[in-house]
């Protein structure tokens, strides 16, 4: 291996036509043991000629050390156990299409005395950034397994890599294109003739780009940089209906005003209005409150549409078919809407106001990716957010109503473990003050706040923005989607992908 201290200066650059003697002759230093393998002068010409981006060059001190060749192709012509010819349109490269969907991988190779300096993976992180750039859907390539000989008598080619990831075996190759995020998926039998080190089998190695936007001809693109507006709502007695909505308004006026792409109403934010129907009991009350439900979803989703902005409903009574239910409803700024429902009704609730529980759970789909939403005591249930995650969820809303600080620490505690846990963004919005005249409303304990995962991307203590204890306001913080799907991918943990699936799993009935 070259003394670092040799090095001066390292060129990552286009491979050009002029090349050619000093590239065949690194080829032919890197593969000594295929020395058929060697690509002729006008295949590296042609390959120039219909992807020049594709094809790169690293020099040291303005000497040729390695090449990374690639071509893009439409994955959906072949299958998991092409050959490399196949792959390669019988080396002419006629399978390259500039509106395919993968880059395959062609070939990267290294100077033997320049090994172990880590350039192989400037090529490689190259080909993740042009694949990036190119909004294609990965990286996939034949691996070889060039140790496999040594093994092939004792053990299948699967078993061979499972030793090799599990690191019983070493593989230089191998372990190389894992330890740079590439994963196998399947072994291929006959992939590249002439390869006796590998007993002529290939593992079809592959790389997922976390970014990739599939092509729509909507002109709707999803946002990656989310805005979130939650209202920290003041209890307070209003003169009627209108006057609870004109306040409802110049928040999500507010929030709008600020160009959030969500607001957020706590639980039973409503609640004022029982005040009228003080005299009755409370379940008597509570089923009168809930005959404003659908006015009030009517105006929120009309506020939704002329402020362009997404309103989370908070939640709020609602009887169907004679039981009641607490409910809310995503009222999205194109105008649909969707409902959900507390499934896990607290003591208090069913034996005061008899509500029972709901049975709807899902994500939602939204302009700004999929969201969940639980209501208060349900995020202290953890199974529910984790079907959610699975669903594709990158931000949980929680509503929240809490009289006492021992009961929002409950709701916050267990929404800062749900964004850990699922490796998502978790918004939490609850009400402050009091309503002397509704039988139990009569005080309420909040502090709104927007909770991230745990790494080096985010707030190391997972809090991204939190609103000043029980004082009526709107709190607004960016979330950013592209950096969970960098967790989930290279995070210090990963709680998605490191589940024991062997052990135990989660599933809805």
């Amino acid at each position: 291996m070259k003394k670092i201290e040799n090095i001066e200066n390292i060129e990552l650059l286009f491979l050009k036509p002029e090349d050619y003697p000093e590239f065949k002759d690194a080829m032919i230093a890197s593969y000594v043991t295929m020395p058929d393998s060697i690509w002729e002068k006008e295949q590296i010409e042609k390959l120039i000629k219909i992807f020049p981006e594709g094809q790169v060059a690293i020099k040291i001190n303005n000497e040729f050390v390695g090449c990374a060749l690639s071509i893009i192709v439409d994955y959906t012509e072949f299958d998991h156990h092409s050959t490399y010819s196949e792959l390669t349109g019988n080396f002419t490269f006629s399978t390259h299409s500039p509106d395919g969907d993968v880059l395959y991988g062609i070939d990267v190779f290294l100077r033997p005395e320049y090994r172990g300096l880590r350039l192989g993976r400037r090529l490689y992180d190259y080909r993740k950034e042009l694949c990036e750039r190119l909004n294609l859907r990965g990286i996939a390539f034949g691996g070889r397994i060039p140790n496999y000989h040594k093994y092939s008598d004792q053990l299948t080619p699967k078993e061979y890599i499972q030793k090799v990831k599990a690191k019983e075996i070493q593989d230089p190759v191998l372990n190389f294109q894992i330890s740079n995020d590439f994963h196998p998926t399947k072994v291929i039998k006959g992939y590249l003739k002439g390869d006796k080190s590998s007993n002529e089998f290939a593992v079809l190695m592959e790389w997922d780009n976390i970014y990739y936007q599939k092509p729509t001809k909507k002109a709707l693109v999803k946002k990656a940089i989310v805005r979130l507006g939650l209202i920290q709502w003041q209890m307070r007695p209003y003169k009627d209906f209108d006057e609870l909505m004109n306040q409802v308004e110049f928040f999500v006026e507010s929030l709008s005003g600020y160009r959030s792409d969500f607001a957020l109403f706590p639980e039973y934010f409503n609640a004022p209005l029982m005040a009228e129907s003080n005299h009755l009991s409370e379940p008597e009350a509570i089923r009168e409150l809930a005959k404003y439900t659908a006015p009030i979803i009517e105006k929120l989703s009309q506020l939704a549409i002329s402020y362009n902005i997404n309103i989370i409903s908070g939640s709020m009574p609602e009887v169907v078919d004679g039981h009641l239910y607490n409910a809310g409803y995503l009222c999205r700024r194109d105008g649909t809407t969707e409902r959900y429902e507390k499934l896990h009704i607290t003591p208090n609730e069913v034996k005061v106001w008899g509500l029972q529980g709901g049975s709807q759970l899902k994500a939602f789909d939204t302009d700004c990716g999929k969201i969940g939403i639980l209501i208060c005591y349900d995020s202290e249930f953890p199974e529910l957010s984790r079907i959610l995650a699975d669903d594709g969820m990158n931000i949980l809303f929680v509503p929240f109503l809490t009289d006492t600080q021992n009961g929002y620490s409950r709701v916050r505690n267990c929404s800062m473990a749900r964004a850990i846990e699922n490796e998502c963004y978790v918004a939490i919005a609850g009400s402050v003050g009091n309503l002397p005249k509704v039988q139990n409303m009569d005080i309420q304990y909040a502090q709104s706040m927007v909770f991230t995962p745990c790494d080096f991307a985010f707030p190391s203590n997972g809090v991204k923005a939190e609103a000043t204890p029980n004082t009526e306001m709107i709190l607004i913080a960016d979330v950013d989607i592209n950096m969970l799907r960098e967790l989930n991918q290279f995070g210090s943990v990963r709680n998605l992908k490191d589940r024991r699936n062997d052990l135990y799993e989660l599933r809805k009935k």
